[in-house]
């Protein structure tokens, strides 16, 4: 999956986790631009995201992350990397 791919399937992870459909996504997007983003719902967020994609997530991965689109970059990298 491209990252423009993995892009639009987080879309419906995000809209769900956070119960909004109007959320559209960009790779720019942080927390700060999505009500109710807070520790919780990040955590809830990471989960969905794995089982989505069918991936795990290490700490020091999430660490680093600093948007949406760096979100996208991890998730196709280990797509591909399987």
């Amino acid at each position: 999956m491209t990252e423009a791919e993995v892009l639009n399937a987080l879309t419906p992870v995000f809209r769900d986790v956070f119960d909004d459909d109007d959320i559209v996504l960009t790779p720019e997007t942080t927390a700060d631009d999505i009500d109710g983003w807070d520790s919780q719902a990040h955590v809830i967020l990471i989960v969905a995201a794995e089982q989505r994609f069918g991936v795990k997530f290490r700490t020091a991965e999430l660490e680093s992350l600093r948007n949406v689109g760096h979100f996208a970059q991890l998730i196709s990298a280990k797509l591909k990397g399987r």
